[in-house]
């Protein structure tokens, strides 16, 4: 079954903000939520569609892989999502610091390290020839790197970070509150500092204390001979600045080989299809063939059969980081002769006549093959 659009689960448009992300879904979590709707036995499949579809679209970096790509573009890429036995052990045991800590309050630990920055996905579009000859090629795109006036620091040069008031630097509040089962005391992130345990004594007047400035990157990409359709290239640290010092993300090319007009490709092979007059297919002799690179003459011997194949060795793909080169398979078609006039068709008239039939073995073949089935 299709999964369902992320955005249309949490009921909000493609464009909406995190904050209307972040609200629409806590109000859809407390709705559904298994707890609260005893007898609604497809409680928990919605509860668990809710929550995978917060995931991704909470996240800028699934955001942008989902929005680009759609639910395949997440797959194979480590973007795992909770299972309800999950969802439910992180309820009790005070939710970890995961999805349900950011949104209702629970968890969280202090975030003060570095962190590493996210991750850029590329479509580049080649074509067949490119794939075998390889190319450089520049590319343009935005990204997030550390802000240059205040070197990823966040605070304006020349001030600094004061411990925070409300949780007094911990990064964390502790709270307790009546439930159901009783007085239940939890952690969350300080919303003062974001965890942070620290504020900014005056935030960079750049990037406004996030560390983060958006440009527009452009670099060159060498795209070695021999890649395929579908093929994911990275760049090590060419993605989205890391934040609080971290390192960059990585910047993944996904290759898309366009349609060739004449090959079909298998894996380092190349096919195509060659027509041959009748008469040069009975007499034999040089014909014009296309390659990857230009034309050439291949030599068919006297009475090939429509159909046959003839391979060119080394003339397909180089093999991926390899010397090894596929071949060109070309299959021959035999082209019957149209709008013959009156003398024309009196010349075939009489060399019909005069073959007979041992200069047609296939139909000599099939003929025999036929009497034996029906019994002589």
């Amino acid at each position: 079954m299709a999964k369902p659009d992320y955005y249309q689960v949490l009921e909000v448009a493609r464009e909406a903000s995190a904050d209307e992300i972040r609200r629409s879904y806590r109000r859809l979590a407390l709705k559904c939520h298994p707890d609260r709707n005893r007898d609604d036995g497809e409680a928990a499949e919605r509860f668990k569609e809710v929550s995978e579809a917060y995931e991704v679209l909470c996240d800028p970096d699934r955001r942008r892989i989902y929005d680009q790509f759609g639910h395949e573009g997440l797959k194979g890429r480590g973007f795992g999502f909770h299972d309800p036995a999950d969802i439910f052990r992180d309820f009790f045991e005070g939710f970890g610091g995961g999805i349900f800590g950011d949104i209702f309050g629970f968890g969280g630990s202090r975030r003060t390290g570095p962190v590493r920055g996210g991750d850029i996905d590329y479509r580049l579009e080649i074509t067949l020839k490119e794939a075998a000859r390889g190319l450089k090629r520049q590319i343009e795109f935005f990204r997030r790197r550390s802000c240059d006036h205040c070197r990823g620091e966040g605070a304006e040069p020349g001030s600094r970070r004061t411990p925070c008031p409300s949780c007094g630097g911990a990064g964390r509040v502790r709270r307790t509150r009546q439930t159901l089962f009783g007085m239940m005391s939890s952690e969350s992130a300080c919303p003062a500092c974001g965890g942070e345990g620290s504020t900014l004594e005056k935030p960079c007047r750049k990037c406004r204390g996030s560390g983060i400035a958006e440009e527009l990157k452009r670099m060159t990409v060498e795209i070695p001979p021999g890649v395929y359709d579908g093929l994911v290239l990275r760049q090590r640290q060419g993605g989205e600045a890391g934040a609080r010092g971290g390192p960059a993300g990585d910047l993944n090319l996904h290759i898309a080989v366009l349609p060739h007009e004449i090959f079909e490709r298998e894996g380092d092979d190349i096919h195509c299809v060659v027509p041959v007059t009748m008469t040069r297919a009975a007499l034999g002799g040089s014909v014009s063939v296309p390659t990857l690179e230009g034309e050439t003459e291949l030599k068919i011997p006297p009475g090939t059969q429509g159909g046959e194949q003839f391979r060119l060795k080394g003339l397909g793909i180089p093999r991926l980081h390899s010397s090894v080169r596929g071949d060109e398979m070309i299959r021959v078609v035999v082209e019957t002769p149209v709008s013959l006039t009156a003398e024309q068709k009196e010349l075939l008239h009489r060399l019909e006549e005069s073959l007979g039939k041992r200069n047609r073995p296939s139909e000599k073949s099939f003929f025999d093959r036929l009497r034996q089935l029906v019994g002589g």
